[in-house]
């Protein structure tokens, strides 16, 4: 049996997890009372007496926990804070076929972010196919529930007057151009330069998708070609899957409702658009493949379970 501690078990990622590990035989959870959460000790010990931790943290106190750890404690980190270290596997499964083998070896993964998965799974595998240059400068549009945000947020919005859900019902963010997930999405898609990436937090609370525009002209082949090397990328994949070929007509009697997969692991595919203009679109739910459910599946991997136990 292995044994797993969440540092930062209460938060919304961490409860997560917990609900889908509680029910395991073959996993046991160390838990830390309310008051020795902050004990430094305390954590200390159920750090370096699991087989692995996962830390459900802010990046400060994430990187704390890992100082906190012995030299053999092996660790996955949901924060931001270890996404492009050196010395960090990438908790992306489905990245590279090899990819698997990777983060089982690894004594560090750092899960990666909500929106960065469905970025990297739609881009990487048309660079490296060679039919779209790293060289052409993306965008990416994206929209998730506000569970996203994590306590404050579902706080802030589970308080919502019937005129503030109106008010805020969808919101812009991260005008800068500088959201914390540009840097993996960068690093790990294959593009050149870090790509314009523009995020909306709505009012429902979980479900995302994740758009990348396209012209013909920035592509060496058809959308057809596009979708069958996606096609064929994924094929036979558990979690992925690549819906068919539509130019015209969407899911959902024309609109795309980006809670379709909550409550699973599942990550769509889709390209949609015209001979001209495509765009490629992931549908998933944030607190599931997003989140949670990409733990998990790191985990198993880790341990040398079928990724699929509790997903």
């Amino acid at each position: 049996m292995a044994t797993v501690f969440i540092d930062g078990q209460a938060g919304t990622t961490g409860l997560q997890i917990t609900d889908r590990l509680t029910a395991r035989e073959d996993i046991d959870l160390l838990y830390l009372t309310d008051d020795a959460r902050k004990d430094a000790e305390e954590r200390r010990r159920c750090l370096n007496e699991c087989d692995v931790a996962i830390l459900c943290l802010p990046d400060a106190a994430a990187v704390e926990a890992v100082e906190l750890a012995n030299d053999s404690a092996r660790i996955i980190d949901a924060s931001t804070a270890h996404r492009t270290a050196a010395g960090w596997a990438y908790g992306l499964p489905e990245m590279t076929p090899e990819h698997r083998a990777t983060i089982a070896d690894a004594q560090f993964v750092s899960n990666p972010g909500c929106y960065p998965q469905g970025f990297i799974l739609m881009i990487r595998p048309l660079i490296e196919a060679g039919v779209l240059s790293p060289d052409v400068p993306l965008r990416c549009n994206a929209v998730s529930g506000y569970s996203g945000g994590g306590r404050q947020m579902i706080e802030q919005h589970a308080d919502f007057s019937v005129a503030e859900a109106d008010a805020f019902n969808c919101q812009a963010y991260a005008l800068n151009l500088n959201h914390k997930h540009v840097p993996e999405m960068h690093h790990f898609s294959g593009t050149g330069q870090k790509p314009i990436f523009s995020p909306l937090v709505a009012h429902y609370y979980k479900g995302m998708l994740v758009q990348v525009p396209l012209f013909r002209t920035e592509l060496s082949c058809a959308p057809e070609e596009i979708h069958a090397i996606l096609t064929d990328r994924y094929a036979g994949e558990t979690f992925i899957e690549v819906l068919p070929y539509s130019r015209t007509d969407l899911p959902d009697a024309g609109y795309l409702n980006p809670t379709a997969c909550n409550d699973s692991n599942r990550l769509q595919i889709m390209v949609l658009g015209n001979d001209d203009q495509l765009v490629l679109t992931s549908r998933y739910d944030n607190l599931g493949k997003g989140a949670a459910g990409a733990a998990v599946q790191n985990l198993n991997l880790m341990l040398g379970l079928d990724e699929r136990l509790s997903l």
